[in-house]
């Protein structure tokens, strides 16, 4: 047995990163250091292709629910209220008033996760990844659940004005309606187009989309 233990460290040692190195060694955390880690994080990082980084740079709404004690404890409901707030007035309307689009091409944006990596080319339409987190369709039987089922969304809410503004909203700007919630901010960070996000509000509202039959 005593052989084995210079292989264990061997192989720990072995699997930390330059980050995990540099973080344990400055002792990096809840706050500390930050200003340092921020300056090895810019060292460390360049552009490639579609990606920045600016992704690394934190707006007030993500650096606010950085802090998992702000993101959830009673004493931040106020500032979690103004967030929410300060998201809503981003939300961008359907510029041509129509609040639904193709529900086949909802589908496929819904299923598709492309985009946002250093591999893909400028230009071209991303997914949204809708499956990663949410049950939609019961045709598919591969979904995440970290959020909540969406199937029969359109059956269970109907599409009166208030359903149609709450469900685009959420989905042009998740943190509206909750400052820390998981969902990206589709809309607001450019991640889909207007279009899309038409589309996905036909597949979770047309009576013909096999979310609601």
């Amino acid at each position: 047995m005593k052989h084995l233990y210079p292989g264990l460290i061997a192989a720990f040692l072995a699997s930390l990163t330059p980050v995990t190195i540099y973080a344990a060694s400055s002792g990096w955390g809840n706050g500390a250091d930050d200003k340092a880690f921020e300056s090895m994080l810019n060292s460390g990082f360049q552009d490639k292709g579609t990606v920045t980084i600016a992704r690394l740079k934190q707006d007030a709404t993500q650096a606010f629910c950085s802090d998992p004690v702000a993101a959830e404890s009673k004493e931040s409901e106020t500032q979690r209220a103004a967030i929410e707030a300060e998201n809503m007035a981003t939300v961008k309307w359907p510029s041509d008033g129509n609040w639904l689009g193709d529900w086949k091409e909802g589908e496929k944006i819904a299923q598709s996760g492309k985009g946002l990596t250093w591999s893909d080319k400028g230009g071209e339409p991303n997914g949204g990844g809708c499956y990663g987190c949410h049950q939609i369709s019961a045709q598919e039987i591969a979904y995440g659940t970290i959020g909540p089922s969406l199937l029969h969304y359109g059956k269970t809410h109907g599409t009166s004005g208030d359903v149609l503004r709450t469900t685009w909203a959420k989905i042009y700007n998740a943190k509206a309606s909750k400052a820390c919630s998981f969902m990206p901010r589709l809309g607001h960070m450019g991640i889909i187009t207007e279009k899309q996000i038409q589309d996905v509000m036909a597949l979770l509202l047309d009576s013909n989309s096999p979310v609601n039959k």
